[in-house]
């Protein structure tokens, strides 16, 4: 929502991607430039290279500055705590694709949208891609071990470790998680009720 107030200010061209009809984003985020995966935008900065991240935001895009080897991260990665992943825009799957695809990028520092200027990106990233996957299975081994069970059922075993005040948000990744395991073949639904495959 910022974008108006900063182009109107500078007289900036901002670039970006829409959101989907219908997403819960800033439905009137109107972008000058809309660019595409690998595309590479020249500033006076220096040269910036478009990743398409989706994960947390099917539109979600980072930007590599290459000289200075530093990436602007957005919500995709940020420093001190883990991304909210909000289906059906936000995509679990993805998201934890697109973790990988950074991996292959030149970058020495991470500039999150929200915390502080992180080294050692790739301990970061890995780091990431493992708590996930470490999630992941907890919430399998939670599913297996309830047989069915609710989507607030699932959140209060499968993130016992967080507290109870921040379940709500918790059971949107719950779900994200779910809906990754579903699309695996590990996991089904029936209405409200999710429980294990005989692949989990």
């Amino acid at each position: 929502p910022g974008t108006v107030a900063l182009k109107a200010r500078t007289g900036c061209r901002v670039f970006g991607l829409p959101a989907p009809a219908g997403a819960a984003q800033d439905q009137t985020f109107a972008p000058d430039e809309e660019p595409v995966h690998g595309d590479v935008i020249r500033t006076d900065a220096g040269t910036l290279k478009v990743i398409h991240t989706p994960g947390h935001a099917s539109n979600h895009l980072c930007y590599v500055l290459l000289e200075q080897e530093l990436l602007f991260s957005g919500d995709h990665i940020m420093q001190g705590s883990t991304v909210v992943i909000n289906p059906p825009d936000g995509d679990m799957k993805a998201y934890l694709e697109s973790l990988y695809d950074l991996l292959d990028e030149p970058v020495r520092y991470i500039a999150p949208a929200h915390g502080f200027l992180m080294g050692h990106p790739e301990a970061v990233i890995d780091y990431l891609i493992t708590h996930r996957l470490a999630r992941e299975h907890k919430v399998a081994r939670v599913l297996k071990e309830l047989k069915t069970g609710s989507l607030k059922a699932l959140t209060a075993d499968a993130y016992d470790d967080v507290p109870a005040a921040i379940h709500g948000v918790a059971a949107r990744s719950a779900l994200a998680h779910l809906l990754k395991l579903e699309g695996d073949g590990r996991a089904a639904r029936e209405g409200e009720t999710w429980h294990a495959t005989s692949h989990t």
